[in-house]
């Protein structure tokens, strides 16, 4: 692998790890399968490039592209507190619903940004942007995570852990459950389309299909995290699933770039395909290392 495939690798992977903070949010702390993700991923790109575009600041387009993550979360969420819908289908819906909202935002399936400013544009001097894009996307990777470690000891932070743990005991403590889901909801999708704006502005467009596969990607990673880093601790849980955005990467790099794989016909097209595979290998981890463990014993 060269030294610029790894940068782009980790640049991917830092990016990624955000959107996996998000599932994490989702999937392990509020026990909501949420399939929003495949939506609020391109939203949060669709809305940040047409703000760039229209020549608003790339900070504040990002955080535009958050706010409508946030809405897009918490319209799943009001669906199965609200109407009952069954958590599953509620963020089928949502993602169905988005797809034609990023469509009507962008008004094409896709939006170019090639020569509009970015985040990064203050930072890049000559032929340095490929590691000043994963310095940048870092700084915000480390303040994302010290912001969730801090929100997760306060009293809510803690109602919401309750909340994924015990609806029923979340309820008898006297949590108020559904305002908290949606609070939970909001802040993962935010997450989410954070990283569908800094996605966009790395790779020069926003496309209504970049969405495809997110949250296949996002429950990858918070495997392959908790398998390197098992642990009950919130910052231990979002240290491993940033780490285990990295090596979903780099794991994905090593592979298309294998030759071993390319003898057997695998192409830089067969990516969702690998990816897949990869998914496979770490569901299947943990069976192999328990039952290793008994021959142990």
């Amino acid at each position: 692998m060269t030294l610029i495939a790894l940068f782009g690798a980790l640049e991917s992977g830092l990016i990624y790890a955000l959107m996996a903070l998000g599932v994490l949010i989702s999937f392990r702390i509020l026990d909501f399968p949420d399939l929003t993700a495949d939506g609020s991923f391109p939203l949060g790109g669709a809305v940040a490039g047409v703000a760039i575009v229209a020549g608003i600041n790339p900070w504040v387009a990002c955080i535009f592209g958050m706010m409508a993550g946030m809405a897009a979360g918490m319209m799943t969420a009001w669906l199965h507190v609200k109407l009952g819908i069954l958590h599953l289908l509620a963020g089928i819906l949502m993602m169905t619903a988005l797809y034609s909202v990023n469509l009507r935002i962008m008004d094409a399936p896709n939006l170019p940004l090639l020569g509009q400013p970015t985040v990064f544009t203050p930072f890049i001097d000559g032929g340095n942007g490929f590691w000043v894009r994963v310095a940048v996307v870092a700084g915000v990777v480390v303040l994302v995570k010290l912001a969730l470690d801090w929100f997760f000891s306060t009293e809510t932070g803690l109602a919401m852990r309750a909340t994924g743990s015990n609806l029923r005991m979340a309820q008898a403590q006297g949590i108020n459950t559904p305002w908290v889901i949606i609070l939970g909801m909001a802040i993962s999708n935010g997450l989410i389309a954070l990283s569908g704006a800094l996605f966009v502005q790395t790779q020069g467009f926003a496309d209504v299909s970049m969405g495809i596969g997110t949250i296949v990607i996002g429950l990858a990673a918070v495997i392959i995290g908790e398998a390197v880093i098992s642990a009950k601790r919130i910052f231990w849980m979002t240290l491993a699933v940033i780490i285990g955005a990295i090596l979903y990467r780099l794991f994905i790099q090593i592979a298309l770039s294998s030759e071993l794989l390319r003898g057997i016909g695998f192409k830089s097209q067969d990516l969702n395909l690998v990816t897949a595979l990869l998914v496979v290998i770490v569901l299947m981890l943990p069976k192999f290392k328990a039952k290793l463990i008994s021959k142990k014993a």
